[in-house]
């Protein structure tokens, strides 16, 4: 388990993480969203021990992180800055990796680089962003460790390599039970492998949820009434919001399916259907019963 206890992190007068708790158990796959400056890239470093936190305590198996190589060997960090690999070949980076991880295996790297097709003897320098994006990814993977960060590790890649590479990951977590914490700005991204979602802002989690919990539990009817019905209309449902729309009423309501259906059909509309809801909207809903301007956080 992870597990972050009341920690802080400030750089000079900035505020980077500030009281933070947060426990992402064993094989999980953890979104972690926010705006730049949110804080994501400064909890991941901290997580990977790369910086100190001020005050509090981050442990992974119970084990504090920074200045303990034990623990180092279990967790590895793709950073969103990979310029450090520039005056490398990949296969030099392999070699790098594995000076530091017994575990890396050279089947796997083979393996992964026949997916991507990297040239093995070109310096990383002469990569794109893409290309440098999925040498850190495979080398990552192959390293085997028992947790994997990632940095907004998405970037720059098309549409068909963001697939592949994801599907590399979600084969390592299955074969490995790895825990895989991803940072991002994309809620698409998050929503199509994470079964976990943090939502970072301004240094303090505002949003924590599993989101096979959070999409069965928030709903959008949409419903047609003789009069424009209110919320107080129905006392008994958690509405987030109604409005009127084109003459039809949506209703976005906590809650199961059934019983939010069974609740407004009681009103007696003159028909009424659930709607899928994407995360995005989820999100959206979430943050303004919170009072959050949402435009300021994704």
């Amino acid at each position: 388990m992870i597990k972050f206890e009341n920690v802080t992190k400030k750089y000079d007068d900035f505020t980077a993480l500030e009281n933070f708790d947060l426990e992402i158990p064993t094989g999980c796959a953890y979104g972690l969203l926010g705006t730049n400056g949110a804080g994501k890239s400064t909890l991941l470093r901290i997580l990977s021990g790369v910086y100190k936190a001020d005050a509090g305590k981050v442990t992974i198996d119970g084990e504090n992180v920074y200045d303990n190589a034990s623990v180092k060997q279990k967790l590895l960090l793709i950073s969103d800055e990979t310029s450090q690999f520039n005056g490398m070949t990949l296969l030099q980076m392999k070699k790098f990796y594995k000076t530091f991880y017994t575990n890396f295996s050279d089947e796997t790297f083979e393996r992964l680089n026949t997916i991507v097709n990297l040239p093995v003897n070109k310096k990383l320098g002469g990569f794109s962003k893409g290309m440098k994006r999925q040498a850190a990814v495979i080398c990552g993977i192959s390293a085997k460790t028992d947790y994997l960060f990632l940095d907004e590790a998405f970037d720059g890649l098309d549409p068909s390599m963001r697939s592949e590479i994801k599907k590399m990951i979600i084969d390592a977590m299955c074969d490995n039970n790895m825990t895989v914490v991803t940072s991002s700005h994309n809620l698409h991204e998050i929503e199509e492998y994470c079964d976990t979602v943090g939502l970072l802002h301004n240094g303090k989690m505002i949003f924590n949820k599993d989101l096979g919990d959070l999409k069965g539990n928030i709903h959008k009817v949409q419903c047609s009434f003789e009069k424009e019905p209110s919320k107080e209309d129905f006392p008994e449902l958690e509405i987030l919001l109604i409005e009127e729309k084109n003459g039809l009423t949506n209703i976005i309501a906590k809650g199961s399916a059934d019983e939010t259906l069974q609740k407004i059909k009681v009103k007696n509309p003159k028909f009424c259907d659930l709607i899928p809801l994407s995360l995005e909207e989820i999100f959206i809903y979430e943050m303004e019963a919170l009072n959050y301007d949402r435009t300021k956080l994704l």
